[in-house]
């Protein structure tokens, strides 16, 4: 079946840096597009950046474009997300997700929380 497992959250100060994973297993990794998403306490789950199946195509939410950068590495079966300059606003639980025959999968989510 789908599994997505996100890693790499933790406690940050502003204007520092964490790099997320999402190691995938299931299903064709390669063949498919990876998005990043985020939830912070109240609100809606909301896309962060998304990525094509083959790299050429990526797309960044206007919140965290110029700070994040998504990438994947098929040889892994692996999704990341690079953050810099972070925020406190970036504080949220965040998940991997992919899209396949009409359904979404996600992960169990990633807690970020930047304070001082």
């Amino acid at each position: 079946q789908v599994q997505l497992v996100e890693s790499g959250g933790g406690l940050v100060q502003p204007g520092g840096s964490l790099r997320l994973s999402c190691a995938a297993s299931g299903f064709d990794f390669s063949q498919y597009g990876l998005a990043w998403a985020r939830q912070a306490p109240g609100k809606a789950r909301v896309m962060v950046a998304a990525i094509s199946l083959k790299n050429s195509v990526t797309y960044y939410a206007n919140s965290v474009k110029g700070r994040f950068t998504i990438s994947r590495d098929n040889a892994k079966n692996t999704v990341y997300l690079d953050m810099d300059s972070l925020k406190l606003d970036d504080t949220a639980v965040y998940y991997c997700n992919t899209h396949m025959d009409g359904s979404d999968y996600w992960g169990q989510g990633t807690q970020v929380t930047v304070s001082s």
